[in-house]
Order: structure tokens, then C-alpha cells, then sequence
């Protein structure tokens, strides 16, 4: 799993630990949603505050 994440337009660089709890997390938020499933290929999250 490939996880990028960019706040305020500057890339954050994260280590391999960090990107695979990240990325566990959000699938495991968004696979049990209607419709998607454990097969999807990209997720895409904005969040603004």
C-alpha cells in the first residue's frame, strides 16, 4: 500500500510503518461502506478544517 499525503501543498514524507497504519486505517473505514468492498484500487480523502 502507497499512502502520499500533502498538507497545504507541501508533501509530508512518512516512513513505511507510518504509511501502512495510515492506509489501514482508511481501508478500514471505507471497506465496509455500501458498494465498495475490499476490492478497490484508490482512495481519495480531502480533508479541510
Amino acid at each position: 500500500m502507497e499512502i502520499e499525503l500533502t498538507i497545504d501543498g507541501e508533501k509530508i514524507v512518512m516512513n513505511d510503518f507510518v504509511q501502512k497504519v495510515l492506509g489501514n486505517i482508511v481501508a478500514g473505514a471505507v471497506e465496509p461502506l455500501h458498494g465498495v468492498g475490499d476490492s478497490w484500487s484508490n482512495v481519495s480523502l480531502k480533508i479541510k478544517q
